[in-house]
């Protein structure tokens, strides 16, 4: 028999734990994003060669990129019906929006203002914790 990993987190005076399964959903939740993020790029890039598209029309779609590749991540990571839905949206926004931050800062070598990375970031956590409100509360396929 194996004993399945947890970590334990104290919180109201009650022991919660955190399994590996929960771990592996986020890490899920955040891959998906991810491919979802590499395959719109790609699709992206080929439309700029195509058409001649405005600086504010890139920036709109870079924004919807972004929020498509969280609600893809949160439902990933929770499925219909999930529990904590929330909870583990807005941890797959955040993981998504840090990590895409760190990416351009190294890629680019440019820094944005803080207060620009603050918006990425709430804009994460509030997209993944929406979607992992409605992810929550539909119901299971029979």
């Amino acid at each position: 028999m194996a004993k399945e990993l947890t970590f334990s987190a104290r919180r109201s005076g009650k022991n919660q734990s955190v399994g590996l399964g929960q771990v592996a959903s986020l890490a899920r939740g955040l891959l998906a994003s991810v491919a979802v993020t590499v395959l719109g790029v790609v699709i992206f890039a080929l439309l700029i060669k195509w058409m001649s598209l405005s600086d504010t029309v890139i920036s709109v779609m870079n924004q919807a990129l972004k929020l498509a590749a969280v609600f893809v991540g949160s439902r990933a990571c929770i499925g219909r019906g999930g529990t904590g839905g929330v909870v583990k949206g807005a941890l797959v926004g955040l993981a998504y929006m840090m990590l895409g931050i760190i990416g351009y800062a190294f890629l680019s070598g440019l820094t944005l203002s803080s207060s620009a990375y603050l918006a990425d970031l709430g804009m994460g956590v509030a997209a993944g914790g929406l979607c992992g409100m409605i992810m929550s509360n539909l119901h299971r396929p029979k």
